[in-house]
């Protein structure tokens, strides 16, 4: 049922939904990583956790590529597809997974009652170092800037996270992926985003080391994604009782 999440929302509480998604390419597996630091935090009793579960819908995707995970292919799906150029016009047979969810993202879009203000596709990258982003270029510069805010509030939050190998276009190669496609498709309210994480190293900000990412390392990721959302909503002010950092946050 498409919109039964919204029974986490406060009462009369506008339905605010941030879609993630991830693993589109089999072989990116830290994406998964990333997609699980995600889910435990918002599942939590982290009391940030609380807060977000009160105001906002998180709907995840968590691999979009099954079969060919299960195949260990390392970019295609079953029949050979590279699924992220196909988001324009999924075939219900051929890709079913975008299929669906495309279909569910349009029926959320066109929904008077929901606000689908995020859609984040996570990926890994395999020569970059540290966690970017990829976002959309708009004439309207107002937009523009506006789409930058939260990649900016997750390099405060994420030592990991590179603002400066965060980059915004419309490369032609690009155009059937999911943030490119929906980034037309939905309007200025919305943002969509690639989440790049790198395979291997993060550069720590104002030194030279490079350092090894580790599985708890991509979730750490995750949870920082997670908790960036109180801060782009100005939420800090409803968490209850300290914030200490704990142990598997930063």
């Amino acid at each position: 049922v498409p919109f039964s999440a919204a029974a986490n929302l406060r009462p009369g509480a506008e339905q605010k939904v941030v879609f993630i998604t991830a693993r589109v390419h089999p072989g990116e597996t830290p994406s998964s990583f990333v997609c699980q630091g995600i889910i435990d935090f918002l599942v939590s009793h982290h009391p940030i956790a609380k807060v977000l579960r009160d105001h906002l819908v998180f709907k995840i995707a968590p691999m979009l590529n099954p079969d060919g995970v299960y195949l260990g292919n390392y970019r295609c799906s079953l029949m050979g597809f590279d699924l992220n150029r196909h988001w324009a016009n999924p075939s219900p047979w051929a890709h079913p997974t975008l299929h669906g969810v495309k279909e569910l993202i349009i029926d959320m879009y066109n929904n008077p009652k929901i606000n689908l203000e995020f859609y984040i596709d996570i990926h890994a990258h395999s020569t970059m170092m540290n966690g970017f982003m990829y976002g959309n270029i708009f004439e309207d510069e107002e937009r523009f800037q506006r789409q930058a805010v939260f990649p900016k509030l997750l390099c405060q939050n994420a030592e990991d996270f590179s603002y400066s190998s965060t980059s915004f276009n419309r490369d032609a190669v690009k155009a059937g992926t999911g943030r490119r496609f929906l980034g037309g498709l939905l309007n200025d309210t919305s943002y969509c985003y690639t989440l790049e994480v790198s395979f291997y190293s993060y550069i720590l900000g104002g030194t030279a080391s490079a350092v090894p990412y580790t599985e708890e390392a991509y979730m750490k990721l995750g949870r920082n994604v997670a908790r960036t959302f109180l801060d782009y909503y100005r939420l800090n002010s409803l968490v209850e009782g300290p914030l200490t950092p704990t142990p598997k946050t930063r």
